[in-house]
């Protein structure tokens, strides 16, 4: 009986070809554009992340009750010979507004804005940090009066370029001229437009705390568990530890739920599609009642009339997840080894940027699949359900 359950399934796709066809294309398209959307979503994210990282120390160390530290070397030292420690850097932080001066006679407004100073030590920052200003720039930082500013600060809020005076002040009066050494751009606004980095003895001098440090700055083997690392430093050295995931938790959990929406969103195709296999079994069943009948009456059970129709489902809801997934995974590995070009100027990025995953590709094959074949259970069960005895009379 098991031959003639593949036959007759077999022989009922193959009877409504052009109909079979198209639900397979359907459901493989929407397979397709489940895996490239979801491949290209994971590349953003990871971009968006891998960038933030180069402007931001998967671990800092501070006091809890915010207030400034010793710059003690020693301190230093021990953090850098923790085995998943690869480097640390004493940092200097304070809020201040940055200007830039009018100039009537070249007809330059005044502008401002408000910046997050960062002063750091530019030889042990950029072991911290992935940024190429800081390797450009480490000579300009260390002479004591270059400032490197986010791309956003420096263009679209005060309009300064490289070589450009700024000067910084608060609202006790203190201020300090400043030369831009040079900008950076990491794609998140949240840097881009706040940040500016200087050194730490032209930031204590405008703090005026001499010899004095705000925390560290630490980067570690694995970033995924800089967390679990910061919370055994902390423990260890009496200070409050930061991780990257923590600063910016609002910011991961934004892109873990547009991977969500994006998901849901096309994963309407497939169920559309899934429709479609739903339709060929009801004609099908419709078509096929007095020869259903007629099985039934030679000795044929409910439970083989439902594989019938059940493994109709699948088989054509199989078909078109495995063909989606191979155009899928095509389309995915084109990009990824053939990127595509992206306009500079608009994007942080210079290619569109694509992450396959394992992952993403199983549960969507399943998901698919388990949808066809539940699409194709109703009009199973119903043509389990028919009674041989009264269609025959």
């Amino acid at each position: 009986m098991r031959r003639l359950v593949l036959f007759l399934a077999f022989k009922h796709v193959r009877r409504r070809a052009l109909q079979s066809s198209l639900t397979v294309v359907g459901v493989a398209v929407g397979v397709m554009v489940l895996i490239t959307a979801l491949s290209l979503t994971n590349g953003f994210i990871d971009e968006l992340i891998s960038s933030t990282l180069k402007a931001t120390p998967h671990i800092t160390l501070q006091s809890f009750d915010g207030s400034l530290l010793p710059n003690d070397l020693a301190v230093l030292e021990a953090l850098e010979a923790h085995p998943e420690v690869e480097a640390a850097a004493p940092y200097l932080t304070g809020q201040a507004l940055i200007a830039r001066r009018a100039n009537t006679r070249l007809g330059i407004t005044a502008r401002q804005g408000y910046t997050q100073l960062v002063g750091i030590d530019p030889e042990l920052e950029r072991r911290v940090l992935e940024l190429r200003v800081l390797e450009e720039q480490h000579q300009a930082l260390k002479d004591g009066n270059g400032i490197i500013l986010g791309d956003s600060l420096a263009l679209r809020q005060l309009g300064v370029l490289p070589g450009d005076e700024v000067f910084i002040n608060n609202i006790d009066g203190r201020r300090a001229f400043l030369e831009v050494a040079g900008t950076f751009r990491v794609g998140n606004e949240l840097i881009d437009s706040l940040v500016s980095y200087l050194s730490i003895p032209a930031l204590q001098n405008y703090l005026q705390s001499e010899d004095m440090i705000t925390g560290y700055h630490l980067r570690v083997t694995r970033p995924q568990e800089a967390s679990r690392v910061g919370v055994a430093l902390g423990e260890q050295f009496g200070l409050q530890p930061i991780s990257w995931e923590r600063l910016f938790s609002s910011l991961i959990e934004q892109l873990r739920l547009q991977k969500v929406v994006i998901s849901v969103v096309v994963f309407l195709i497939v169920l559309v599609a899934s429709m479609g296999i739903a339709n060929i079994l009801v004609l099908t069943v419709s078509e096929k009642t007095e020869e259903i009948a007629i099985l039934r009456a030679l000795g044929a059970s409910e439970r083989q009339v439902l594989s019938v129709f059940t493994l109709e489902a699948f088989l054509l809801g199989g078909t078109g997840t495995l063909l989606g997934a191979l155009l899928g995974t095509g389309v995915s590995l084109y990009f990824k080894f053939q990127p595509y070009p992206l306009p500079g100027d608009l994007y942080f990025i210079r290619q569109l940027p694509v992450e396959l995953q394992a992952f993403d590709l199983l549960w969507v094959c399943g998901l698919s699949l388990g949808t066809s074949v539940v699409a194709g259970l109703l009009p199973a069960r119903r043509a389990s359900n028919l009674k041989p005895v009264d269609i025959l009379r």
